[in-house]
C-alpha cells in the first residue's frame, strides 16, 4: 500500500496524517468479517451528545452477499460507480433524527454521525485498509430501496477496501491518486478570540 500522506504545518497523529480517500482498490481483496467489525467498533465509540448514539450503519460485502451488494452500489452516483465497483464493501451512514431516550428532535445528529464516521476512517488506517466516504449516492433511492425508516437521514456511502498496488493503478486514475494532498492554511478555518483573526 502506498501512502499519500499529508503535509501539515505542525506535527499529528500519524493515523491522522495517513489517512487519505484513494479511489484504486483491488478489486479480488476481500475484507473480511472481523475486519468490518473492527471498523464498526472504531466507529461505536465515538462520542456523541447524551452518548445517544445516533449512528447506524448498512454493511454490503459483494463477496458474502453480491445481490445486496449490487442494489447498493446501484444508488451510487455515475462518477462514484465508476471507481467504487472495485470495493468489496460498501457501507451506508446513517444519522438519527431523534434522541432515543425522549423521542424529541436531535439536531447533533449529523456531527456525532460524521464523528464515529471518522473514527471508522481511523480505524481501517490501523488496519492497513482504504476507506472513501461520498456524498453522490441517491439518499432517497437507498432509503426506499432497503426500507430505512423515515427518521434516519442517509449521511454517506464509504467504499471499503485494500488499495490497488501502484503499479496496477490504470492510468486515467493515476494523476488524482498521485496528486499532492491539498488543504485550506489553518488560518483560513480556525480563528482566535474573534471571527476572522486567524489562529496562530
Amino acid at each position: 500500500m502506498f501512502e499519500n500522506r499529508a503535509v501539515t504545518s505542525v506535527v499529528i497523529e500519524d493515523s491522522l496524517a495517513r489517512r487519505w480517500s484513494g479511489r484504486a482498490y483491488d478489486p479480488a481483496r476481500p475484507i473480511t468479517r472481523p475486519q468490518v467489525l473492527a471498523l464498526l467498533e472504531g466507529a461505536r465509540w465515538a462520542p456523541s451528545c447524551f452518548g445517544d448514539q445516533p449512528w447506524r450503519y448498512l454493511v454490503w460485502d459483494r463477496m458474502q452477499d453480491a445481490g445486496n451488494w449490487q442494489r447498493a452500489f446501484a444508488c451510487l452516483g455515475e462518477f462514484n460507480q465508476g471507481w467504487a465497483g472495485n470495493a468489496p464493501v460498501l457501507m451506508l451512514a446513517l444519522a438519527d433524527t431523534l434522541f432515543n431516550h425522549n423521542n424529541q428532535p436531535n439536531r447533533w445528529g449529523g456531527y456525532d454521525t460524521g464523528a464515529a464516521s471518522m473514527s471508522l476512517c481511523v480505524q481501517a488506517v490501523a488496519l492497513g485498509i482504504m476507506v472513501h466516504q461520498m456524498g453522490g449516492f441517491d439518499g432517497g433511492k437507498v432509503q426506499k430501496e432497503f426500507a430505512i425508516p423515515e427518521r434516519f437521514t442517509p449521511m454517506a456511502m464509504i467504499a471499503v477496501g485494500y488499495q490497488l498496488a501502484k503499479a496496477d493503478i490504470p492510468a486515467d486514475m493515476r494523476e488524482r491518486e498521485f496528486a499532492a494532498r491539498q488543504r485550506r492554511p489553518l488560518g483560513e478555518v480556525a480563528f482566535s478570540g474573534e471571527w476572522g483573526r486567524a489562529v496562530a
